[in-house]
C-alpha cells in the first residue's frame, strides 16, 4: 500500500519550525517571568504584613489593645503558623482560597497568645500581575509571528534557489546538457544549494561524456562493419539460385539495415542533425507516402494542412512507425491526418508498458505480448527525426470500449506526431515570421 505523502514547501516546513520553536521559547520565558515576578511580589507582601504586625505587637505591648485588623488567637490561622508560633517563632504564610493569595503574619506573645494580621494580596499587585501576563501574550504573539515572517523570507530565498535547480535539472533530463545548475542557481550567498547544483553539473558532465563515448563507439563500430557488410551481400549476389542462398541474401541484407539503423541513431544523438524544410500539404503528401509504404493502411483526412517540415524524415517517421505497427501490432492500421497531427494506430496488443512509461529504448526487448519481439530502433529512430523536426511523438495504448469488437479484445497501440507551428531551420533555429505591418 501506497503511503500518503503530504505535500508542502521548504518556505512553509521552515515557517512552521521557527514558529513552533518561538512559541515553545516564547511559552517558556513567559512561565519563568510570571513565576519569578509573582514570587517576588508575594515575597515582599509578606515582608510588609510582617512589619506590620511586629508594629501593632508594639502597639499591642503599650496599649494591651489589638490594633491595624490583628487578632488574638484568630482561630482562622493557618496549621503551619501554629506550629511555628508554638515554638515561639514568628512568621508569614501564603494562603491560595481561590480568589486570590491571602497573606497571614503571626507573631507569639508573651502571655502564650497569638496576634495575627490577615489581609488578601494587594490589588495593585494583582493588577501588575494581570498587566505583565497580558505584555508577556503580547510579545509571545509577536514572536511567532516574527518567526513566520523570518521563515517565510529565509525559506523563500531557499525555496527559490531549489526550484531554479529542480527547473535546471530538469532541462537538463530533457536533453539540454548545455544547461549548467549552478549557473541557474546564481546568486551572491553560497550554501549547499550551490554544493547540489555543482555535483548535479559533475554528474551531467560525466554522464554526457560517457554517452559521448557510447555513441562513437557505436557510430565507428557501425561504420567498420558497413564495408564488410556490403561486401558480404555483394558477394551473396553471386551465389547460385537456390534456398541456402535465399537465406544468406535475407539475413545479410537484415545486418545491412541493422548496421544503417545504428549509423542513423549515432547521428541522431550526435544532435548534428538539421531538417530541410519544405512547405508541404500533410494530408495529401502523408496519403501517397502511406499508400506506398503500405497500400492496406487505411487512411482518414480529417482537416488538411500545410506545414513546413522536412519530407524525408517525416517519410522516414511514417515509414518506421507503420513498419512497428505492421510488424507487433494487428491489423486493420489506421491513419489519421486532423490539421498538423498524424496518428497511426493498429488493432494489436498495444505498446509494452515500458516503453509508455520511459519511451522507446534501442535493443530494449518487449513484452511478449507484442509477438516477443521489441520495438528495437524503429521507434527510436523515429523519435530522434521527431525531436529534429521539432515535433512531438508520444505513444499510449487504445481502450477496448473504443472499439467495435467484441468484448475482451485488444484495444491497440497509438502514435501520434505532433509537427510544430514553426519547425527548426536546416541551421537549427526557427524561421522569422514577418508580420504584414513589417517593411
Amino acid at each position: 500500500m501506497k503511503r500518503l505523502a503530504l505535500r508542502t514547501g521548504v518556505r512553509w516546513k521552515i515557517s512552521i519550525a521557527i514558529a513552533v520553536v518561538g512559541a515553545l521559547v516564547a511559552a517558556a520565558l513567559s512561565l519563568v517571568v510570571h513565576n519569578a515576578a509573582r514570587v517576588s511580589m508575594l515575597d515582599n507582601a509578606r515582608e510588609v504584613q510582617l512589619e506590620r504586625l511586629l508594629f501593632a505587637q508594639r502597639m499591642y505591648d503599650t496599649t494591651k489593645d489589638a490594633k491595624f485588623n490583628t487578632k488574638i488567637n484568630d482561630p482562622a490561622l493557618p496549621r503551619d503558623l501554629q506550629d511555628k508560633t508554638r515554638h515561639g517563632r514568628r512568621a508569614t504564610y501564603v494562603q491560595d482560597t481561590g480568589g486570590g493569595p491571602d497573606v497571614w503574619a503571626a507573631v507569639p506573645l508573651g502571655n502564650g497568645a497569638v496576634l495575627s494580621l490577615h489581609s488578601r494580596f494587594a490589588g495593585r499587585s494583582t493588577a501588575i500581575m494581570t498587566d505583565l501576563d497580558r505584555a508577556l501574550l503580547i510579545g509571545s504573539v509577536s514572536v511567532v509571528f516574527g518567526g513566520c515572517a523570518l521563515g517565510v523570507l529565509i525559506g523563500g530565498q531557499l525555496s527559490r534557489r531549489l526550484r531554479k535547480a529542480a527547473a535546471a535539472a530538469g532541462r537538463v533530463a530533457q536533453g539540454n546538457t548545455d544547461v549548467r545548475v549552478g549557473d541557474a542557481v546564481g546568486g551572491i550567498v553560497r550554501d549547499e544549494t550551490d554544493d547540489l547544483a555543482g555535483a548535479v553539473d559533475a554528474l551531467t558532465d560525466a554522464l554526457n561524456e560517457r554517452i559521448e563515448a557510447e555513441r562513437r563507439v557505436t557510430a565507428d563500430i557501425a561504420h567498420e562493419l558497413r564495408t564488410p557488410v556490403t561486401g558480404l551481400l555483394t558477394a551473396a549476389e553471386l551465389l547460385p539460385p537456390g534456398r541456402p542462398t535465399e537465406l544468406v541474401r535475407d539475413r545479410a541484407q537484415a545486418m545491412r539495415t541493422l548496421v544503417e539503423d545504428v549509423l542513423e541513431v549515432a547521428r541522431l544523438d550526435s544532435a548534428s542533425e538539421r531538417a530541410e524544410l519544405q512547405e508541404i500539404a500533410l494530408g495529401e503528401f502523408v496519403a501517397r507516402r502511406v499508400a506506398t509504404l503500405d497500400p492496406a493502411v487505411t487512411i482518414r483526412l480529417v482537416q488538411d494542412s500545410f506545414v513546413n517540415t522536412d519530407p524525408r524524415r517525416l517519410e522516414r517517421i511514417l515509414g518506421n512507425l507503420l513498419a512497428n505497427a505492421a510488424k507487433h501490432g494487428g491489423t486493420p492500421v489506421e491513419v489519421t491526418v486532423e490539421g498538423r497531427v498524424v496518428r497511426i494506430r493498429d488493432h494489436g496488443p498495444g505498446f509494452p508498458d515500458a516503453l509508455l512509461r520511459e519511451g522507446p529504448s534501442r535493443f530494449r526487448t518487449g513484452a511478449t505480448d507484442r509477438a516477443g519481439h521489441g520495438h528495437g530502433l524503429g521507434l527510436t529512430i523515429a523519435a530522434g527525426q521527431a525531436r529534429v523536426l521539432g515535433a512531438r511523438l508520444t505513444f499510449r495504448n487504445a481502450g477496448p470500449e473504443s472499439l467495435d469488437a467484441e468484448p475482451g479484445e485488444p484495444g491497440g497501440a497509438v502514435a501520434v506526431l505532433w509537427l510544430p507551428e514553426h519547425a527548426p531551420t536546416n541551421t537549427g533555429s526557427f524561421p522569422m515570421i514577418k508580420f504584414p505591418d513589417q517593411p
